[in-house]
């Protein structure tokens, strides 16, 4: 029962945490710092040139917003690439499964930002670890070692 009752905890909790206030760089972009030698750049393309995933064109997006926010810069590609493989099972630019996979962004770049505002601002993830945000993220099954496992796909932990 106390078993039953924390999972279904856990999932109110993840539906209070996605449907939080937009991002601000859903409407507004944010300027873009030149990534073309940055080795963190050619880890996500190569992973998701690997993979063949749509996503590979905003990679720059990916460490824009990881940048931002101050994220693991392989979190949001690795979130991305477990809840649509890459960008092959998104509708409606959501790469993330936001808001149970209803949430509806105006590009690509206002999903890849309003995930990562929401990872670093909202109070549902601030402060908590890796384990613990992905935990709140998606509560289902293994999803924590399946995001990172991912993340060290792209690369080693450094």
């Amino acid at each position: 029962m106390l078993k039953l009752l924390s999972s279904g905890l856990a999932i109110v909790a993840g539906m209070v945490c996605s449907s939080a206030p937009i991002s601000p760089f859903q409407t507004q972009r944010t300027p873009s710092s030149d990534y073309r030698n940055d080795p963190r750049l050619h880890a996500i393309q190569s992973f998701f040139a690997k993979t063949d995933c749509p996503v590979k064109e905003f990679s720059h997006v990916f460490l824009e917003a990881a940048d931002a926010y101050a994220l693991d810069w392989r979190l949001l590609p690795s979130i991305c690439f477990v809840e649509s493989t890459g960008g092959k099972a998104a509708r409606h630019n959501n790469y993330f499964g936001w808001d149970s996979g209803r949430a509806k962004f105006p590009s690509p770049s206002a999903a890849i930002h309003t995930v990562g505002y929401q990872l670093a601002h909202n109070i549902c993830y601030r402060r908590k670890n890796l384990d613990q945000v992905l935990e709140i993220y998606n509560p289902v099954g293994n999803y924590p070692e399946r995001v990172k496992a991912i993340m060290r796909q792209i690369a080693p932990r450094e």
